[in-house]
């Protein structure tokens, strides 16, 4: 018997990698462990009103009961997340998923996310170029407008000599097509929703650490989750956390792979940027860490602590860590056949 209806709010289609994969595989696990108690309705593309920025705002207030969203689409607020933005700090979005959750629950919970309760926190796989014109080496880059997801990746964009157009995901397949935008920064996961192979012919991705990473949570409204009785706030909690965040990251960068494909079955470029080559890349956008120390320190935040602590939890990351829904499948396995 359903007692509770939940809505579930982001601004991707339906059926791209991050609503199929992650959030409706969570969504159905929290209504089946609730027994049918708990309904999730999602609302994708934006369909209950507002902008893909407004989405952290919708879950404090409680326009949505539960939004996935961009943390830097609210530049400033959350600075501690953007530890995993500097530049070629992430090498696995399952161990950076991992450190990010550890350093939420030390640092962020009940200092920048008090509002709201956050139920994952993770990053997608390496960030990179898609753009009209071949991007090889930093100086090709060089008066082109590139949008930017958030505000240290447009820090990076100016120090590669790129002019940055800040917007939401949605916006960039239009941006590209009228030509507002000369290319993007985005993972190859979400390139196959925007058809972003058919609007540009050329991809720079990088070997070794990612160029960049943005930082996601999936954040629930307090009230909403306080009013549960407390064995439903148990259901949404044993789906929520840790596992669930190394789950949600990598899931979303295993989705990487199948649509760098279709780019290579269109025949499109794509560059590799060896690490040997990353090394001029590197030398351009390295200073961003001392700048974003003195920020950090600027705000009352140890900021070299957060990248300090963020290295030694990545390494400390080991794959058994990844369980999420591991159990179940299996158990689910043996129900239907």
């Amino acid at each position: 018997m359903q007692e509770v209806t939940l809505t579930l709010h982001q601004f991707l289609p339906a059926q791209a990698n991050v609503p199929k994969d992650v959030l409706d595989v969570w969504a159905d696990n929290v209504e089946e462990a609730s027994d049918g108690r708990i309904e999730i309705e999602r609302y994708p593309s934006m369909q209950l009103g507002g902008t893909p920025p407004e989405l952290m705002d919708q879950a404090i207030d409680g326009i949505a009961d539960i939004v996935w969203t961009v943390v830097g689409y609210t530049p400033g607020r959350y600075p501690s997340t953007e530890v995993f933005e500097l530049p070629f700090m992430v090498s696995d979005a399952r161990a950076a998923s991992y450190a990010y959750w550890k350093m939420f629950e030390e640092h962020m919970k009940d200092g920048e996310f008090a509002d709201v309760k956050i139920l994952g926190t993770w990053v997608h796989g390496p960030g990179m170029f898609h753009t009209n014109k071949p991007v090889a080496v930093p100086s090709d880059l060089e008066g082109m407008k590139i949008r930017g997801g958030s505000r240290l990746v447009n820090d990076l964009l100016t120090r590669v000599g790129a002019e940055p157009i800040g917007m939401p995901v949605p916006a960039i397949s239009e941006a590209l097509s009228k030509g507002v935008i000369d290319g993007t920064t985005i993972p190859w996961e979400v390139t196959s929703a925007l058809k972003v192979p058919e609007l540009v012919g050329n991809h720079t991705e990088f070997d070794g650490p990612a160029l960049y990473n943005l930082t996601f949570v999936l954040a629930m409204n307090k009230d909403a989750y306080e009013s549960l009785p407390e064995d439903l706030q148990e259901v949404i909690d044993s789906q929520s956390g840790l596992a669930f965040s190394i789950f949600a990251g990598g899931t979303q960068a295993d989705a990487d792979g199948p649509a760098r494909q279709i780019a290579v079955d269109r025949g499109n470029n794509i560059v590799t940027v060896s690490q040997e080559d990353a090394k001029a890349w590197d030398a351009l956008v390295n200073p961003i860490y001392e700048t974003w120390v003195a920020e950090m320190n600027d705000k009352g935040i140890d900021g070299q602590a957060l990248i300090d602590e963020a290295k030694s939890l990545m390494e400390e990351y080991d794959p058994s860590m990844d369980t999420y829904g591991k159990a179940a499948a299996l158990e689910h396995h043996h129900h239907h056949h």
